[in-house]
């Protein structure tokens, strides 16, 4: 989404092998190949009982080397964590073709290592959200001291993963949940933390912005979908519960789901919202471009109000949507590609987004990495001095710059629009690829190896 994968020089290919899948239910973990998706691994292991708990919405088709290039997440990452939590082992190619397996807690050759200058500008500089996939994570390397660690969500600039060897959870016994609505915004903020406090196992919101698109969803300001996972039905009847008691005073809807069944109904709305977007006119295009935020919880609140008035003022209509018990929002801009300097508008309301994430001592991406759409507002957020620790991670892995130039550490001409293909000012591409990829985009159908499309 943030233009990860593209770029100037050569592209590596992974779709084509990379495919191997084997499972150790004893120990519970897997191993699969970079290609290998999210569903793959979990349709693998299901019959032990097991699974791998961070689901990106996308599993159908995010493989295991995107998953841990991004530190991938997903709605139940508020109870589990991001991929990182759940890789044992990665194999790698490093920036000198040579090959190698990095394993937790065998770390004796790290490339890098921190002074105890750059320990303190992390601890000083590193903003405080739930997730981040912003830069290399060496918050969590200071900790660890885990090569692991720091490759997870690097986005293919230190080295290319070409397998991963996962560690793998049971399966929930009892699962239940509950749509909750409510008449405004304050009111939904004021909910979260308390929520957050029934440990959930996911906590999704879909704002107003996001509803109107969805047919026969509720009328409200905004929605969050609750699930709670428990040893028992009992149990998560019970929590249901007390979600919804807790809540009784703020709220405008109410829905509740207490067994698989009538949970996939609850979810009905949250998988319709993508079809939805993609039935958009052809003069309007949904657009990645401000997308993918996370800002401290207490803060999630402000950060959708801040997101609202900026689309009013330039406007640019908006689709909000994300992880709330995260403080985790994605956006999608939906402009009108034929109005003139629709461009500019998007510009300005990328820079006032940015400005917002700042000033709520937020990230700019909580699971999507910053790839080469976010690269340049990095500094912004960590600081000239971090930035250059970054720098020194990009050049104890790959001194000649060979990998992924462009993503994390910016190109000198770095702007964030400035690869978009849309509108009448892109790049042009040819008629039957053209008609190809908005059918990929209008279905979703994101799995299609784009070489087909030239066929």
């Amino acid at each position: 989404m943030p233009g990860g994968n593209v770029g100037p020089g050569a592209i590596v290919d992974m779709s084509a092998g990379f495919s191997e899948l084997t499972v150790d239910p004893q120990r519970r973990r897997a191993r699969a190949g970079a290609s290998v998706t999210w569903a793959q691994v979990n349709a693998a292991v299901k019959p032990y009982g097991l699974r791998l708990p961070p689901d990106p919405s996308s599993g159908l088709f995010a493989t295991c080397g995107g998953m841990v290039a991004t530190n991938a997440a997903g709605p139940r990452t508020v109870r589990y964590g991001s991929v990182r939590s759940w890789v044992d082992a990665l194999e790698i190619v490093d920036a000198d073709g040579s090959m190698r397996t990095v394993k937790r807690a065998h770390n004796h050759d790290t490339k890098f290592s921190l002074t105890a200058d750059g320990r303190r500008l992390i601890a000083q500089n590193f903003p405080r959200t739930r997730k981040n996939s912003s830069g290399y994570a060496l918050d969590r390397f200071a900790e660890t001291g885990d090569e692991v660690d720091l490759l997870v969500g690097s986005e293919g600039t230190l080295a290319i993963v070409t397998a991963v060897e996962w560690r793998l959870d049971l399966s929930p016994p009892d699962i239940a949940g509950a749509a909750l609505g409510f008449s405004d915004l304050a009111a939904m903020a004021e909910a979260v933390p308390y929520l957050v406090s029934l440990k959930p196992s996911a906590l999704e919101l879909l704002d107003d912005t996001l509803l109107r698109f969805i047919p026969d969803a509720p009328k409200v300001a905004c929605l969050l979908i609750a699930e709670f996972e428990r040893e028992t039905a009992a149990a998560a009847r019970g929590v249901v519960g007390d979600a919804v008691r807790g809540l009784k005073h703020a709220l405008a809807y109410v829905e509740t789901a207490v067994d698989r069944r009538g949970l996939d109904k609850l979810w009905e709305v949250r998988r319709l919202a993508s079809p939805a977007l993609a039935r958009l006119p052809l003069s309007q295009r949904s657009l990645q471009v401000i997308e993918d935020g996370c800002v401290p919880l207490e803060r999630l609140g402000d950060y959708v109000a801040g997101l609202r008035d900026a689309s009013t003022r330039h406007g640019i209509p908006v689709a909000i949507f994300g992880h709330a018990g995260d403080g985790h929002v994605h956006v999608n801009a939906l402009p009108d590609v034929t109005r003139p300097a629709w461009r500019d508008a998007l510009r300005r309301l990328f820079d006032d987004a940015t400005a917002l994430l700042v000033r709520l001592g937020g990230v700019p991406s909580g699971e999507h990495g910053v790839g080469r759409l976010r690269a340049g507002v990095l500094e912004r957020f960590y600081g000239r001095e971090v930035m250059e620790l970054f720098r020194d991670v990009k050049r104890a892995y790959d001194p000649l710059t060979i990998l992924n130039p462009g993503v994390i550490i910016p190109a000198t001409d770095w702007s964030p629009l400035a690869a978009l293909k849309v509108g009448e000012d892109a790049a042009a591409i040819p008629d039957d690829i053209a008609t190809q990829l908005r059918d990929v985009e209008r279905s979703a159908a994101w799995a299609t190896p784009k070489r087909q499309l030239a066929r």
